[in-house]
């Protein structure tokens, strides 16, 4: 399938000044020749120009729209092949009608992500650049996009590299002396061989400890807003996003349904949800509100608990308490402008409780304990690599944990042949996260993740 030529359209359908189709491979120029009709002469259009003309059915003859046409041929490309791009009119009609006229010619709809898993295969990128894409696309805050900005310019990629190679001189050298151990060849220093293991230990060790932090600001964190109903649940998200995102009143249960938006504290994606106020109820829309409140407490990395000062600590409130208990949380003690008839009760100990008034628009409080608990500091803040992905997280972890096997083996004087097995393993993990000996079955699931046109 490599040497199909594939299109598909770039950009998102809908009302727009632009739409992109997208052709590569051998055929890309060729079918582009058939319908485009410049204002002037194709065969001396050079590579890397935007050239105006127009798209014609070649079926009916008929116009379909004028267009400006970039052509960028292999391997100066970014799939290193033949590509062409159609610069349309956005619009649902018109960039499927561009598209159905080039798949007329032998040319097939393009697999999610196949452009960029070509552009790897083709070795323009590694497969850790290559993920680095899709985290460009994704990315939510200025921190995230600096971090994948990093990987797609091989920051990661360079550095486990480097590794990779040192490891794989190490391996060379101890397996010298066992395919040829009646030739002249010294003896394997393993007291070398250690120096430069506890070396590269070093290196990945810190590799990882920078890893939870790149998991935060490339995938962020889930914050759910709980509590029983009318505490200022929703007040709080409004407050929190700025903006008047959900609806407030005095009526119980007004949210039936979770409320998800993204916010960015210091450079960290938040997704922060409003859910249904927790409390019994005989409504069958309210009741699976409460249901779901209970799913997305389970799936959260961070619970706010909100609670209203001016009311009793009710049976309720210890119930949420207990379903809550093996999550970060972070008490929000509401309404502090009102008279205080709240008491926690004496033999429960919290670490993390904000005391706030909406009215007030002290949401700061709260952002300021959010931060405390998940990164204190800024990106920028910080030396190194930052490790977002979590397959780079797990392959670095396994190649680490098979070096730890070398030290092992070595102290206990095994023999070259076990240390070069361990060796081997530590190689092949590090080769995992730039693609030298990753499988099928992983490429495909990675790039089965990335949008069509990309």
């Amino acid at each position: 399938m490599i040497d199909d030529t594939i299109a598909a359209i770039s950009t998102p359908i809908g009302d727009a000044g632009i739409g992109i189709i997208r052709l590569s491979g051998p055929l890309a120029i060729q079918v582009v020749f058939e319908i485009f009709k410049p204002k002037r002469d194709l065969n001396k259009i050079k590579s890397h120009k935007l050239i105006y003309g127009h798209i014609i059915n070649p079926l009916t003859g008929d116009f379909v729209d004028e267009v400006l046409l970039s052509i960028m041929k292999g391997p100066k490309s970014y799939t290193r092949e033949d590509v062409v791009e159609i610069n349309s009119h956005s619009g649902i009609v018109v960039l499927r009608k561009i598209l159905d006229i080039v798949l007329i010619y032998g040319v097939r709809i393009a697999q999610p992500g196949e452009f960029t898993k070509r552009a790897f295969l083709n070795g323009r990128i590694d497969l850790a650049q290559a993920e680095a894409v899709m985290d460009i696309i994704r990315a939510r805050t200025d921190a995230s996009l600096k971090i994948a900005c990093e990987q797609m310019e091989g920051k990661l990629s360079k550095k486990i590299k480097d590794i990779y190679n040192r490891l794989v001189d190490l391996l060379a050298y101890i397996e010298a002396d066992i395919d040829y151990p009646e030739d002249d060849v010294s003896p394997v220093n393993f007291l070398f061989i250690e120096e430069k293991i506890n070396e590269i230990i070093s290196e990945i060790e810190g590799l990882l400890a920078n890893a939870e932090y790149g998991k935060i600001f490339r995938e962020g964190i889930k914050v759910a807003i709980v509590g029983r109903t009318n505490v200022g649940k929703s007040s709080l998200l409004n407050a929190l996003l700025k903006e008047n995102r959900a609806i407030v009143t005095e009526i119980p249960g007004t949210t039936r349904d979770s409320i998800e938006e993204y916010l960015n504290l210091s450079g960290i994606p938040v997704q922060i949800i409003d859910t249904a106020g927790i409390r019994e109820t005989i409504d069958t829309i309210e009741k699976i509100g409460v249901q779901k409140t209970r799913e997305i407490i389970e799936k959260s990395d961070l619970i706010l608990y909100v609670m209203d000062v001016s009311e009793d600590f009710t049976s309720k409130d210890m119930e949420i308490l207990n379903s809550i208990t093996s999550k970060k949380f972070i008490l929000i003690m509401n309404k502090i402008d009102l008279p205080r008839k709240l008491k926690l009760p004496e033999h429960l100990l919290f670490n993390n409780i904000v005391e706030i008034s909406l009215l007030d628009d002290n949401v700061d409080k709260v952002e300021k304990a959010i931060l405390s608990l998940i990164y204190t500091g800024n990106i920028s803040d910080k030396e190194g690599i930052f490790v977002s992905n979590l397959r780079h997280k797990k392959a670095l972890n396994d190649s680490y944990l098979s070096l730890k096997e070398v030290k092992k083996a070595i102290n206990n004087r095994i023999s070259s042949d076990i240390i070069a097995i361990d060796l081997k393993n530590s190689i092949n993990y590090l080769g995992e996260i730039t693609g030298y000996t990753v499988t099928e079955d992983v490429l495909n699931r990675i790039f089965e993740n990335f949008c069509v046109g990309k």
